[in-house]
């Protein structure tokens, strides 16, 4: 027997936790899996995951690690940076209802700023990654 992915779970958790923040839509235009072209900047996608097995004592559990991009246009990172902040307040050790899963911790891991070469080079991006643990209901 197995345990079923939580990579949906976690992914519509991590949408609702964002798109549902007051603070953080008054900074963003909106969070998306598939952003629709054109999109104003600045916004939020939801990226990559990656999902391994943390069973312990007869349970199963999961470990999610998803990857989530802020894009701006902005002449800097203070705008993305900004943003960031704000996922991470909402997401680091902070409770997160995950379907049919006991949310066990979410961690912050890392965030590394990118610029757009491309001309006019006026795109920043803000990776940031989370690794959400969570195991069955007893």
């Amino acid at each position: 027997m197995t345990a079923p992915s939580t990579m949906g779970p976690v992914q519509r958790a991590l949408y609702s936790a964002l798109s549902e923040d007051a603070t953080l839509t008054a900074l963003i235009t909106g969070v998306y899996d598939f952003v629709p072209e054109p999109s104003p900047f600045p916004y939020i996608a939801i990226g990559e995951a990656t999902e391994v097995p943390d069973n312990a004592h007869g349970r199963f559990g999961r470990q999610t690690v998803v990857t989530l991009h802020v894009w701006t246009r902005a002449r800097g990172h203070t705008v993305g940076l900004a943003i960031g902040a704000r996922v991470t307040a909402l997401l680091d050790h902070q409770p997160l209802t995950v379907e049919g899963q006991h949310h066990v911790v979410t961690r912050f891991e890392f965030s590394q700023t990118l610029t757009d070469p491309e001309p006019p080079g006026d795109i920043r991006h803000l990776v940031l990654r989370y690794r959400v643990v969570t195991e069955q209901p007893t």
